[in-house]
């Protein structure tokens, strides 16, 4: 089992930056990957960045070039910094930990933290 709790949301201007932290705990070395996904009001939950334990990142196209994902592998945390915010960035954003297992996937998730990009 992982556990997962994000921190870090809150209201900031357009054009401002923020920093969201995930930390998880329970069984962290078994985590493969690390990510963090956005859902809107009315809209579906999307992918947003990952790293895998590797360090090897991606990123959702609107995410290219703002936001940076990043781990602390010994804090067993991830980051993502988030520059350049937008009001269409305005969401809960939720961490995921994925684990492997064999041939069993699992993944995990986080309570989410709120963002609001507004003047």
């Amino acid at each position: 089992q992982v556990q997962l709790v994000e921190s870090g949301g809150g209201l900031v201007q357009p054009g401002g930056s923020l920093r969201l932290s995930c930390a998880a705990s329970g069984s962290v070395f078994s985590i493969n990957v690390m990510g963090w996904y956005r859902q809107a009001p009315g809209k579906e939950r999307e992918f947003v960045a990952r790293i895998t334990s590797g360090g090897s990142t991606d990123y959702a196209d609107s995410a290219k070039g703002r936001f940076t994902i990043s781990r602390d592998n010994a804090e067993n945390t991830v980051y993502l910094q988030m520059n350049t915010l937008k009001p269409e960035d305005t969401a809960v954003y939720y961490c995921n930990a994925v684990v492997v297992v064999g041939t069993n996937i699992m993944g995990y998730w986080g309570n989410g933290t709120l963002v609001t990009v507004s003047s």
